[in-house]
């Protein structure tokens, strides 16, 4: 991180970014050519272990790109304000944001789709949902381990860091 003044380390703010997003841009290669995907996620962080559950319709083209390149990237942010300067150059934007990398997998095991599906309402809802195997068979879920993350905070000029 080039600006280390912005980085975030403490677990509870990780976790507060991690609340108040509500899409994750999950980014793939296929053969080379990149395809980024905005999808709605759940989480799990245990000490500094971060685990994202995604889902989507049976098939489609983000499955084909996994199951030949598993490693993602991905990246997320919320309280984005714009502010303004005396010029150009000083506009900016303030932020909070994660980013970081991972190795997919598509979730076959029931048991674990209903788990994951259950996560994701949680982190999106705030509520407990559960859901039974019918449900879960006409959607597809996709777990991402977290090899390594970064967060960082852009406050609006003349706010603390």
């Amino acid at each position: 991180m080039r600006k280390r003044e912005r980085e975030i380390t403490d677990i509870s703010e990780i976790r507060s970014i991690l609340d108040s997003c509500k899409i994750l841009h999950l980014g793939l290669s296929d053969h080379g050519q990149p395809y980024v995907v905005p999808l709605n996620f759940g989480y799990v962080l245990e000490d500094d272990a971060l685990v994202f559950y995604l889902h989507g319709a049976a098939e489609g083209y983000k499955y084909d790109v996994i199951r030949q390149n598993p490693r993602v990237s991905f990246a997320m942010e919320c309280d984005a304000l714009p502010f303004e300067g005396k010029a150009a150059c000083q506009y900016g934007m303030s932020y909070r944001s994660i980013m970081g990398m991972g190795k997919a997998e598509i979730v076959t095991d029931t048991d674990e789709k209903q788990y994951g599906m259950s996560v994701l309402m949680k982190s999106q809802t705030g509520k407990d949902f559960t859901f039974n195997e019918k449900l879960v068979s006409i959607v597809q879920v996709i777990k991402i381990i977290v090899d390594s993350y970064s967060a960082k905070k852009r406050p609006l000029p003349g706010a603390s860091l």
